[in-house]
């Protein structure tokens, strides 16, 4: 769906899940200003057993001026919109009205509706609003009350910004302009004294494991921030590497994952801890998840969760190998050559994006790459979006350049981001259409594996390989090491054939 399409109606009622915590308040407030910056009539409504009580969200309320009330009946609307959630389900009483929509980042969930906008890759649901907020031309920068709440609404449901999954969610944290002095009440009007005791309680009950270096550690009930304060204090112990701090709600699990290693990030141990059960997700160090507690019943039947984590943990250390392309060289021998494919691509130039000698990080769905603006460094685009840089000299080894500008139709676009000022650019304004040439050679093979790379270009982060997707090198190069996703090796590459006809 796309909000505008909602100004056809005339009277909305906006619902936020029973219960209602600050994500979910936060889209609610952006649905109603943008429908009332169109004239349109709005009410903003939650139900459910109990009205809101905690701290930071009565002072969320209260400080951003949002108008939400407690209803336990409700006159059939010309519209409802659930927000944070999806209607028909159980964690939000359910109202009759005429035309139902959808917004949500939660799991598909498979409800009906008129309009309906499920985007489970994102860590918020202030998040979706704000891409399709983008998506509008619709200027919320400049309104600091809806930013502030969408800012804290992602600040809430991403554990302290522990838990990003999409690119989206890292650009509202950079891009909106919030008031630093509410955001700053809000945030430390999260423990009560109760809470402050869980955490002491929690502290004491760990599990460690002296082989791997890390620790499990099972908390009681409470608000997912205070188990990102447990797990922040379990890493400065100075024998842990990592860790997973969880408790029970309502039946499920909710996960806080940290990490110090640099071969091993807390986002993807959250995703391989919660495969087939949940959901996980984050940054290099501090990430989270959520476990279906019938989910988890259903598959492992005769494990308490605490065996469940220790033993997934040890098997995510044996489950990867590790390439370092300052001191390994991948063996070709075995290895199929491959050519690229004559696909329209696009390059920048970087320093047609930043000065000379300015640290800038590429964005995009595979995640960060840090580089300088130079002279002879482009950055490449590929179909799907993906990016990457290339010195000069190999560019024009391997491409022909066009004049003409490159057009992409993308889930997300990808950007840089000055390291220094923050601004972020998006590429394609600035790209230019290029084809391989016929000296696009690559040695590759598919991975039977995970495999982490450090590539020659970003020492500190590591490419991830699944198994199915490719391992790669130049031909001419065998330090030279990337990862090449397989959806995207299928739709560029092909088998070469030498001159003789023979493929290699």
């Amino acid at each position: 769906m796309r909000l505008n399409e909602l100004l056809a109606y005339k009277d909305f009622v906006i619902q936020c899940h029973d219960n209602p915590d600050a994500d979910s308040i936060a889209t609610a407030y952006g649905v109603y200003k943008y429908l009332r910056a169109y004239g349109k009539k709005a009410r903003i409504i939650y139900s459910g057993s109990r009205r809101i009580t905690k701290s930071n969200l009565v002072l969320m309320v209260k400080e951003l001026n949002i108008p939400i009330e407690y209803v336990e009946k409700l006159d059939k609307p010309e519209i409802l919109v659930t927000v944070d959630c999806q209607y028909g389900e159980g964690n939000v009483s359910r109202f009759e009205a005429e035309n139902i929509a959808i917004i949500d980042h939660h799991r598909d969930c498979g409800r009906e509706a008129d309009y309906k906008e499920v985007r489970s890759n994102y860590a918020s649901c202030a998040t979706v609003l704000y891409a399709m907020f983008l998506e509008e031309g619709f200027d919320i920068r400049s309104d600091k009350s809806l930013s502030t709440a969408l800012y804290y609404g992602l600040y809430s449901d991403s554990n302290g910004f522990g838990e990003m999954k999409h690119p989206y969610d890292i650009d509202l944290m950079e891009d909106l302009k919030v008031d630093e002095y509410i955001f700053e009440r809000l945030k430390n009007s999260n423990f009560s004294l109760e809470e402050l005791e869980t955490a002491g309680i929690a502290l004491i009950r760990y599990i460690y494991d002296e082989e791997n270096h890390f620790a499990i550690v099972r908390a009681n009930p409470c608000d997912p921030n205070i188990l990102g304060l447990i797990s922040d204090l379990v890493l400065q112990v100075d024998c842990i590497e990592s860790c997973i701090v969880f408790c029970e709600l309502d039946g499920n699990y909710k996960l806080s994952v940290r990490s110090c290693l640099r071969d091993a990030k807390a986002s993807d141990i959250a995703i391989y801890i919660t495969e087939m059960i949940g959901n996980g997700g984050g940054h290099n160090k501090k990430a989270g998840g959520f476990i279906k507690g019938t989910k988890f019943s259903e598959l492992y039947k005769n494990q308490n969760l605490e065996n469940y984590l220790i033993t997934r943990m040890k098997e995510y250390f044996l489950s990867y190998c590790v390439i370092d392309s300052k001191k390994d060289k991948l063996d070709v021998t075995n290895m199929k050559k491959y050519i690229k494919l004559p696909v329209t691509v696009g390059y920048v130039k970087s320093i047609d994006i930043e000065p000379s000698d300015t640290e800038m990080i590429i964005r995009t769905l595979e995640g960060d790459v840090t580089i300088r603006a130079q002279d002879d460094i482009y950055i490449m685009i590929g179909i799907s979006g993906e990016a990457y840089p290339i010195s000069k000299d190999k560019f024009i080894d391997r491409y022909t350049a066009k004049e003409e500008p490159f057009y992409a139709e993308l889930d997300y676009a990808p950007k840089v981001k000055n390291r220094i000022t923050g601004e972020s650019k998006n590429l394609l304004p600035h790209a230019k259409s290029c084809i391989p040439t016929s000296k696009s050679i690559i040695y590759a093979k598919q991975l039977d594996k995970t495999t982490k790379v450090f590539s020659k270009w970003d020492y500190e982060d590591y490419m991830l390989g699944c198994a199915n997707d490719y391992i790669a090198c130049r031909d001419s190069d065998a330090q030279d090491i990337y990862i090449i996703k397989k959806e995207i090796f299928d739709k560029t590459y092909k088998l070469f054939e030498s001159n003789s006809g023979e493929k290699k």
